[in-house]
């Protein structure tokens, strides 16, 4: 009789953690996947958060203020992506999985969890998202029915992950391109206002909200670079591929923007009104479907760190049926606030994983053929290599002192940007209140919070040992 496994292409994603993962992709093949991954509708509709909104919703930013705010963050997010990308493919595990190396198996519990619930959340609103822009192309069919197809298409992609990526560098990244191209053809000729007119205050603010975006692939990025053929490689294609189609998009975002007088609610409207562009519009709308898919299939990776024999076939169908009702009945604008509460923990988290992982413990974190993550820490007993440095089995001691870096980090981040949630950002409110507290313009809660996570880490990692 044949096998699961047996049945497996070689070149796929192994269905369940007990099997090392096939190093298969080379550099473009991650270039693409990190580019198309750049460009989203989220880019656009997003745009003017880069301009710093005040508590009105007005632009504090000008637009070239806002371009530059948008390029410095997203760079800083696309190195610490890099960062985040590079131990997937040094050690073969996914992102969850590098975890229990970090803090140990059963605490890398907790922000796997986080972790699937922001991939939930954000899954559910790319179908809302798609829906939407579907809509605004053709309303002759009911909502639901493009809520239902990009569900499918979604969850069609999960099957054959590895193949979805190299499919988007055949076909889709070509597409995107073409269409970035004609579109700002199409805007640069339009008679745009004065881009200069308004302030640079709050340049931090519109850099964070960029550098935001971009960190939130980070607590993914290893589910996809574990199949790199080189950590040199994983980095440069995720922290390149990314920024620069991500600075693209959202420049293109904010000339649309700027047609509109600043109205974020038809920033759609240049895109659609010139020739063709309907028909170059639904490539984007096409093509977001591979965020959808990122989150789809990265929630069930993470949830094999809990259930490492779980098939990720039936929990990406499973997960694809369940945002895809979700999209149907879940109004996700009033959930986006508690999402980026959720995302900003992961910014510390990085701080600590890039400081123990690159100048630690976890710098001889190095296998010549990846250990399964289900398997023995030091590989001898069933055949596979050695992991030097991060346990990542199922039996890692605790490790406490990475817990207080992480949460030194969080700290930090909330009493500079506290979120849009009510009742937690009123409490950081009166915490910083009561420390007598002030977050000065030029505080990035991203950067500094990182800083702090990542220095606690290292002393951390010199004083405190496993299981304290």
């Amino acid at each position: 009789m044949t096998s699961a496994v047996d049945e497996r292409p070689r070149d796929e994603v192994p269905y369940t953690l007990d099997e090392p993962a096939p190093k298969v992709l080379g550099f473009w093949d991650q270039s693409a996947f990190w580019a198309n991954l750049g460009v989203s509708l989220f880019a656009f509709s997003g745009a003017y958060t880069v301009l710093a909104p005040d508590a009105d919703g007005k632009p504090t930013l000008s637009i070239v203020a806002g371009i530059v705010a948008m390029a410095v963050g997203t760079i800083l997010g696309g190195l610490m992506l890099g960062l985040a990308a590079a131990p997937g493919a040094r050690t073969g595990q996914p992102a969850m999985v590098l975890l229990r190396g970090l803090f140990g198996a059963r605490l890398s519990y907790a922000p796997t969890v986080l972790n699937v619930a922001q991939l939930i959340g954000w899954g559910t609103f790319e179908l809302i998202v798609i829906a939407d822009a579907a809509r605004a192309l053709w309303d002759g069919v009911p909502r639901w029915t493009y809520v239902v197809v990009a569900g499918v298409i979604t969850t069609v992609l999960t099957i054959w992950p590895l193949g979805s990526v190299r499919l988007l560098r055949r076909y889709v990244t070509v597409a995107v391109m073409v269409a970035l191209v004609y579109f700002y053809v199409q805007l640069v000729r339009e008679p745009l206002p004065d881009l200069t007119q308004g302030s640079w205050g709050g340049f931090w603010i519109g850099a964070d909200a960029a550098l935001a975006v971009s960190i939130s692939w980070v607590p993914v990025a290893a589910d996809y670079t574990r199949h790199a053929r080189s950590a040199r490689g994983a980095f440069g294609a995720a922290s390149i591929g990314y920024s620069v189609t991500q600075i693209i998009a959202y420049v293109l975002g904010l000339l649309a923007l700027a047609l509109v007088a600043g109205d974020s609610t038809k920033v759609f409207d240049p895109f659609l009104g010139v020739t063709l562009g309907v028909l170059f519009f639904a490539v984007f709308v096409l093509r977001e479907a591979d965020q959808s898919f990122a989150n789809v299939y990265s929630t069930a990776v993470s949830i094999q760190n809990l259930v490492p024999r779980a098939d990720r076939r039936v929990l990406t169908v499973v997960l694809g049926a369940g945002i895809t009702v979700l999209a149907l009945v879940l109004d996700i604008g009033d959930y986006a606030g508690f999402l980026s509460l959720i995302g900003s923990v992961f910014v510390p988290m990085l701080g600590v994983l890039a400081a123990d992982f690159f100048v630690g413990r976890g710098r001889r974190a190095e296998t010549d053929t990846p250990a399964p993550a289900d398997g023995p820490a030091d590989g001898s007993a069933d055949g596979s290599a050695v992991v030097r440095g991060w346990d990542t089995s199922r039996t890692a001691p605790s490790r406490w002192g990475m817990v207080v870096a992480w949460a030194a980090g969080i700290v930090t981040y909330q009493l500079i940007n506290p979120g849009t949630v009510s009742r937690w950002a009123g409490f950081w409110t009166d915490v910083r209140d009561a420390l007598h507290f002030t977050p000065q313009s030029w505080m990035s809660a991203s950067l500094l919070s990182f800083l702090v996570a990542a220095a606690v880490a290292l002393l951390a990692g010199r004083f405190v040992r496993p299981g304290r």
